[in-house]
């Protein structure tokens, strides 16, 4: 199988930057479409950001010029930089792989989310 790790997560002050890292290891061919989620209490879960292998780039509006999502293939791992951090960003963020285990199979995997906390 296939296990996403991620760190990163923690308090920051509001204006404040963080750096999550996500690592995925297990019975990986490729991974394709790598990003993150987040989900704040009583919301819904919403795409923060992707990335695909080939390092095309996409952002929910809120985050555009503040957050940034990068890639090393050859670790199987996604990051997200996150810059000016505001109040309405906390949530437990999760990662996000689509991982190809075999020719025939290729499956959305979840990490297990890592909390950040936006307070003054």
């Amino acid at each position: 199988q296939v296990q996403l790790v991620e760190s990163g997560g923690g308090l920051v002050q509001p204006g404040g930057s963080l750096r999550l890292s996500c690592a995925a290891s297990g019975s990986i061919i490729s991974i394709n479409v790598m990003g993150w989620y987040r989900q704040a209490p009583g919301k819904e879960r919403e795409l923060v950001a992707t990335i695909t292998s080939g390092g095309l780039t996409k952002y929910v509006d809120s985050v555009k010029g503040r957050f940034t999502i990068s890639r090393e293939n050859a670790k199987n791992s996604v990051y997200l930089q996150m810059d000016s951090l505001k109040p309405e960003d906390p949530a437990v963020y999760y990662c996000y792989a689509e991982v190809r285990t075999s020719w025939y199979n290729t499956r959305a995997y979840w990490g297990q989310g890592t909390q950040v906390t936006v307070s003054s």
